[in-house]
């Protein structure tokens, strides 16, 4: 049994999810991996539970009946994780975006450190470390990040990260019926919450490569809700849920 599962919702990735579950089990240490699948029409789930035959008590799936938004996608892996044994739950992309080798390292961060929460980090210490992003996309996310930290005094350089590791500790402290996004914002209202709680945030610098296969999700609307969503964040009261 891992202590560590890796929540992944996926939305048409069939031509990245096989190559990243066998990527993923490929590390020398044991993760699980819990597919979150918004019904995709491409077949996506089909070759997770193929996958399944061959991975069994290691690889699972979640489906879901439309494309909900992926905040919940990862509330509904959150809670699915927390009713197992599982110490350390990870957010990652199907696309490779994220490299699954940090996961090793997201976990010392928070196992061997001490952290609750490790954040895979594009922006750390105000370096950019992003590949095959278009200039304009890559000063719309670095600034967006600024924005966060001038605005909520949370230290943090890359708020809008979605390759995260939590520990279990930290995730019952959080009352899921009170995270209100599901877009962009989602990710800065974890960490906030997070950090208001009194956990410890912690960054750890990786390199972000935009996908090469499959479209991505990303809108206008979704950057819009994290944009002016911040300053929601900051005259909510924050309590533990346990």
């Amino acid at each position: 049994m891992s202590d560590s599962l890796i929540i992944i919702p996926t939305y048409n990735e069939k031509e990245n999810v096989e190559a990243i579950i066998r990527k993923v089990f490929s590390l020398p240490k044991e993760f699980h991996i819990l597919i979150v699948e918004d019904n995709s029409p491409d077949g996506t789930a089909d070759i997770v539970k193929r996958l399944m035959t061959e991975f069994p008590d290691r690889l699972f799936i979640e489906e879901r009946k439309g494309k909900l938004g992926l905040g919940t996608a990862y509330i509904h892996g959150f809670k699915w994780a927390l009713q197992r044994n599982y110490d350390y739950i990870f957010e990652m992309d199907a696309d490779f975006s994220h490299n699954p080798d940090d996961l090793v390292r997201l976990y010392a961060a928070c196992h061997d450190n001490g952290a609750g929460v490790s954040v895979g980090s594009r922006y750390v210490g105000g370096v950019i470390r992003v590949v095959n992003w278009p200039m304009g996309r890559v000063m719309m996310s670095y600034y967006a990040s600024a924005y966060v930290r001038f605005v909520t005094r949370m230290k943090i350089y890359d708020a809008t990260a979605g390759f995260m590791c939590y520990t279990r500790k930290v995730l019952e402290a959080i009352d899921f019926d009170n995270v209100k996004f599901v877009g962009y914002a989602f990710q800065i209202e974890m960490k906030y919450t997070a950090h208001k709680l009194g956990f410890k945030v912690v960054e750890v610098p990786i390199i972000f490569t935009d996908r090469v296969l499959g479209q991505s999700k990303m809108s206008g609307k979704i950057f819009r809700e994290g944009l002016f969503g911040v300053i929601q964040l900051k005259f909510r009261k924050y309590k533990r849920a346990n």
